[in-house]
């Protein structure tokens, strides 16, 4: 019998981009290739005769796609899933420089 996280390695082995999105689509001699941040977490707990549990779960963002034209090759960012990650970003590291440049004028 296998343990959990083997079961759980092997249903999330190809998990990413190319089981979000697809694989590379060619139209009319341009190739564009999926680019998507994707992680996963999984945990669980045993408090023996009390009982035990465990979840999981993923996320996996679409950031953009690279472009093959030609001999070249370009990244194309998808505005609203980077502009989507970065506002939360700056407004939380810009709330934690505030804090630091208060706890040093102290």
């Amino acid at each position: 019998m296998t343990s959990l996280p083997e079961k759980l390695a092997d249903t999330f082995r190809s998990a990413g981009v190319k089981s979000a999105y697809g694989d590379p689509v060619q139209i009319d001699g341009v190739t564009l290739v999926p680019v998507a941040l994707a992680y996963y977490g999984f945990g669980g707990g045993d408090a023996g005769e009390g009982g035990s549990g465990g979840g999981g779960g993923g996320v996996t963002l679409p950031i953009g796609a690279y472009v093959k034209s030609g001999g070249t090759a370009r990244f194309e960012p998808n505005v609203i899933a980077l502009l989507a990650v970065g506002v939360p970003f700056l407004i939380v590291a810009g709330r934690a420089l505030a804090r630091v440049i208060k706890a040093l004028k102290k």
